[in-house]
């Protein structure tokens, strides 16, 4: 399999979690930065890969893969040897892909639900859950630590670990103030490819803001 991988990417946006992943894996890939600006993201060039216009999105060996949790799942799949996904036959398989699924199906909407005060629906009508209880599971779920597989590492933590950085970043309520929670996410941040990747994007950011900063 080529390990030639094409990494559509802006700093300023979500798939600085995927080139967090990509870093992490230590994956050789080329990267084609969108300025959303200038509406890059929308042109017939790039929706013709991803018709949604949206990043991340990745290209590798033909096949798209958009969604940042699948294209996290996909290259642990894709490249087994790197040891950040247990295999199909293991037992922790299942727990594996349980918090993958529910960071993205769970935890996203509920967290932008407080976020945007998006009116309160009956919790039964919501099938992820209300803020709380999601928070409560994941505090659960991480308690045994240091990661969501005890001791082991994985795609999962990758994913879960991105979102609650950016939760957190964004003021989700009561995230500052949970210690198991900013435990994770401070060794999330401190892995050598999330803390390149990082910092990598922010001196991106920085050099754009020069080069469009008002002249004095």
């Amino acid at each position: 399999m080529s390990d030639d991988i094409l990494f559509y990417h802006n700093p300023q946006s979500r798939s600085a979690m995927v080139r967090a992943a990509l870093e992490e894996f230590g994956l050789p890939y080329r990267t084609e930065i969108l300025d959303f600006t200038q509406g890059e993201n929308r042109r017939e060039q790039f929706t013709k890969i991803n018709p949604m216009g949206k990043i991340p999105t990745i290209v590798h060996n033909g096949t798209v893969v958009t969604e940042s949790a699948a294209i996290i799942a996909y290259l642990a799949d894709a490249f087994p040897e790197k040891g950040l996904a247990p295999s199909p036959t293991s037992p922790d398989r299942g727990t594996y892909l349980r918090w993958l699924f529910f960071t993205a199906g769970c935890f996203e909407p509920a967290f932008f639900d407080v976020m945007m005060k998006r009116p309160p629906a009956e919790k039964r009508a919501l099938g992820y859950g209300s803020y709380e209880d999601v928070i409560n599971a994941i505090e659960i779920a991480l308690t045994p630590g240091p990661w969501i597989l005890r001791d082991t590492f994985s795609a999962a933590d990758l994913y879960l670990g991105a979102e609650l950085s950016f939760a957190t970043r964004f003021g989700g309520p009561g995230l500052a103030e949970n210690r198991i929670i900013q435990d994770y996410v401070a060794r999330y941040q401190s892995r050598p490819g999330v803390a390149k990747a990082a910092a990598d994007d922010q001196a991106m950011i920085a050099q754009w803001q020069k080069a469009n900063a008002p002249a004095s």
